[in-house]
């Protein structure tokens, strides 16, 4: 007898679905074959599969049993075959008698007793089982709660192979895996581990964070050791918008994929914040490897990317951002494979001023001299520098201030003013795909929305003049400038709008390395 068992593996981010064919028939030698371009994990499931359904106490000796992965013409990865085919084989030898086991879905490893351990992907499995329209999916326990956010499905949670078996046969009864998506999703939005209230002094880091936070802009702080850069980057997502639902479901996926959801969690209701150490590969960034896995770009999308200690990346790590910060996508191109991943993330960045830390220092000297300050600077490229509209200048907060400074405003009331400027842009570019925030405006948008009257356009002119700004300087002011008109609850760009964005361009002068 043939049994036919619906599975799924993932393809990037999807679910691509997979019909498991099984035939056992007696033999005088046992064999166990596996065809349909399996990867190596799945070519060992046939070890894991016979040695548990051995210590459970099914007889598969002396059986030919032939395991068919359609469609043959594409590559099969991951060990989450293990129990559709253990499920397949039963039902080929007749120890399964269930008419009805082609409305389900089954995914799962099993450990040598068969016991049932999780997968990666499960979201996007359950995805596909819905658009397929499965009346149930079989899923491991450890990964019930994420997938079964996906409504019209039934995710049943199993933990051992004679659970399933019992399940079919009608002897055991499961119930499926209920999540109230919508509550548990709003009721930890607001819960963050960090507030600014927490940062003493910094008012103008401060400051230019909530900029950031309300257009979508990237930003990088230079300050010397011990300033506080790192701790107030930890702090941005406590003041950016709330996610979505949609971009919610779309974060959760990808670290999904990336096998980086725990088992207590449904869906992540917080912008992530990812801060790669300096030492990180292209590969390890962008995503890709023989099995592909997310980078940290893609597990950035939707929240904040920490680059802490820029200059110490290396420059071809560096580089690889260039493109995904404009278009917002990562194509990744290989022998086996070619995927495309969303990655919308904010840059953040800090580094030290020079290569000792100290050039600017009010109290520390510096030993570095110009040559040595302008090299490490140029381990930046300009084309990188030219995609972050924010650059601020952090100063050592002294003692006696610190000591003596109130608690600082909170992030719930940045984060009010921070929402209301939002919801402005999300308004003006409702008619432009794609196009959520001030930062993401092409120049054609910035011509539209970002028209200066004639002060504004002389102060600028004057400011390009006086600190010779660099031309790439223009379009990212206009830009921060419209942010904070906004912020302000202006329809116009006024002079004042204009001077503090230009104040945001410390790097862009050529009196900054004196």
């Amino acid at each position: 007898m043939i049994a036919k068992i619906y599975s799924a593996t993932l393809q990037g981010l999807d679910a691509l679905p997979v019909t498991i064919e099984i035939n056992v028939t007696s033999s005088s030698v046992s064999r166990f074959s596996i065809v349909g371009l399996p990867d190596n994990a799945i070519r060992e499931s046939q070890e894991r599969v016979m040695t548990a359904l051995s210590a459970n106490d099914y007889k598969v000796i002396m059986k030919q049993i032939v395991v068919n992965l359609a469609p043959a013409d594409t590559k099969k990865e991951g060990s989450g075959f293990d129990l559709p085919m253990a499920i397949g084989i039963l039902l080929s030898m007749g120890d399964i008698n269930n008419d009805a086991i082609d409305r389900y879905m089954f995914v799962g490893e099993l450990s040598l007793d068969g016991t049932i351990q999780p997968i990666k992907g499960a979201l996007s499995i359950a995805i596909k089982a819905r658009e397929m329209g499965y009346e149930g999916l079989l899923i491991p326990a450890e990964n019930a709660r994420e997938a079964a956010v996906v409504n019209k499905l039934k995710v049943y949670s199993v933990h051992h192979l004679q659970e399933v078996v019992g399940f079919l046969n009608g002897t055991v009864e499961l119930s499926p895996t209920e999540v109230n998506t919508r509550e548990e999703f709003y009721a930890q939005q607001s819960s963050f581990d960090f507030d600014f209230e927490e940062v003493k002094g910094q008012e103008n880091v401060k400051r230019a964070f909530e900029v950031a936070a309300a257009g979508g802009h990237n930003i990088i702080l230079v300050g010397s050791p011990g300033c506080g850069k790192s701790m107030m980057a930890k702090r941005l997502p406590s003041i950016l918008p709330p996610l979505s639902l949609a971009e919610s479901l779309e974060t959760t996926q990808i670290h999904s994929v990336a096998g980086k959801i725990s088992k207590d969690t449904s869906l992540i209701s917080q912008r992530p914040f990812r801060a790669p150490h300096h030492t990180i590969s292209d590969v390890a960034l962008v995503g890709g490897g023989t099995t592909f896995m997310p980078g940290e770009i893609c597990l950035s999308h939707n929240g904040v990317l920490f680059l802490d200690e820029l200059p110490e990346f290396s420059k071809s790590v560096l580089e690889t951002l260039r493109q995904p910060l404009e278009d917002r996508i990562i194509t990744i191109s290989r022998a086996k494979y070619n995927i495309t991943m969303p990655c919308s993330f904010m840059l953040v960045a800090s580094m030290n001023p020079c290569p000792c830390g100290y050039h600017h220092h009010p109290t520390h000297g510096c030993t570095c001299t110009p040559a040595q300050i302008q090299r490490y600077m140029n381990k930046i490229s300009g084309p990188l520098m030219d995609r972050i509209d924010i650059q601020v200048e952090v100063e050592a907060v002294p003692f006696e201030d610190m000591s003596k400074a109130p608690k600082g405003e909170s992030s719930a009331v940045i984060r009010e003013r921070v929402i209301k400027a939002r919801m402005i842009q999300e308004k003006r570019f409702q008619g432009h795909k794609s196009i959520h925030c001030n930062a993401q405006m092409t120049s054609s948008l910035l011509h539209k929305y970002a028209v200066l009257d004639a002060e504004s356009t002389e102060r600028l002119r004057n400011a390009m003049k006086m600190f010779n700004l660099s031309a790439r300087a223009y379009d990212r002011i206009l830009k921060v400038a419209r942010t904070i008109a906004d912020l302000d609850g202006s329809e116009t760009i006024k002079p004042m709008h204009i001077g503090e964005a230009i104040g945001y361009r410390n790097l862009d002068r050529e009196s900054w390395l004196d």
